[in-house]
């Protein structure tokens, strides 16, 4: 069998409802993508390894050689022994996805953290584009953070950097699955507005989405909704006091609401810091796919391949103003 010429490389985004998958050419361009439930079987670590199986093969019908895998996920990861310490909401405790995957796959791996991975491709082709100090934060099931230091992302002396999800914000607050009350989480996630809203006696069923779209007719909506954007505004207030980004990068399925979520989010960092001017506050570039362009950056290095500056970038890049 003729081996193909054309290399590429695999990146997986494992989250607590999907994992995607993506095929990722030379140009940076996707050339396959695939998406599985992430809690479809009893064994979500049996799920992982089975997408990566077949993003393999899906690779290799297209004519083009896989030189590396990226794995990223959220929880407490070692990202040098390529081991997921503690994932709560994938059930993951000191899972060697590294070892695991390289069995299966035989080829070089490289294991992150989701939320870092997000701020690696910001970084080269995003929204935080020639910036060594910055914050990205995408607000999804859960809330973390990239914390960019001299270009380097953070992961602190237990791997565990920028879990600002569990910041109190509202000390005395509602519950937090974590054991806290008051967590940022539980207010600006988009799992978590949703879970207020219907706990508020919302309308049933409706997602951070629609719950977006409800604002301007909907009064349970529009409470939970400035609570998750003055909550959000108020921790990045503590962020910025203790980290000095130059911007700060927001990603994830709240972000999507645009000027609605922007507007008072921004509002509330400036009434939060009185004596200083805020950083720039904007929208990741690369939106939901920024973890897993970030897995593809992470695989092209562990396999020794170029990323260039602006590689992957997609067509529009936020600006600054």
């Amino acid at each position: 069998m003729t081996q193909p010429e054309e290399q590429c490389v695999l990146a997986v985004d494992v989250g607590g409802t999907t994992i995607k998958g993506a095929v990722v050419g030379d140009d940076g361009r996707l050339r396959h993508s695939l998406v599985v439930p992430s809690q479809a079987d009893d064994d979500p670590v049996k799920a992982v390894r089975s997408l990566c199986r077949r993003l393999r093969d899906d690779a290799l019908a297209l004519g083009v050689a896989p030189a590396a895998i990226g794995v990223v996920t959220p929880g407490l990861v070692d990202e040098v022994e390529g081991v997921v310490r503690y994932a709560a909401n994938l059930r993951f405790r000191n899972v060697p996805l590294r070892a695991l995957i390289g069995d299966d796959l035989e080829l070089p791996v490289a294991v992150g953290h989701d939320a870092r991975a997000a701020g690696v491709a910001e970084a080269v082709g995003g929204a935080a584009r020639g910036l060594d100090n910055f914050l990205l934060l995408p607000l999804g099931t859960g809330i973390a953070a990239a914390v960019v230091v001299h270009g380097v992302p953070v992961s602190g002396a237990t791997a565990s950097a920028g879990e600002v999800g569990h910041i109190p914000v509202y000390p005395g607050g509602e519950p937090c699955t974590c054991g806290q009350r008051g967590c940022l989480e539980v207010y600006a996630s988009a799992g978590g507005l949703a879970r207020r809203y219907n706990r508020a006696g919302g309308t049933s069923g409706l997602d951070s989405r629609a719950i977006a779209d409800a604002v301007a007719t909907d009064p349970v909506a529009r409470t939970v909704w400035d609570d998750a954007t003055r909550a959000l505004g108020t921790a990045l207030a503590t962020l910025t006091l203790t980290i000095d980004p130059a911007r700060i990068v927001l990603g994830g399925g709240l972000a999507d609401a645009g000027a609605l979520f922007f507007d008072p989010v921004r509002d509330a960092l400036r009434a939060a810091l009185a004596w200083r001017t805020p950083p720039p506050v904007l929208r990741s570039a690369f939106g939901a796919q920024a973890a897993q362009v970030g897995a593809a950056v992470l695989a092209r290095r562990e396999a020794g391949l170029p990323v260039p500056d602006g590689w992957g970038a997609p067509e529009q890049v936020p600006s600054a103003d």
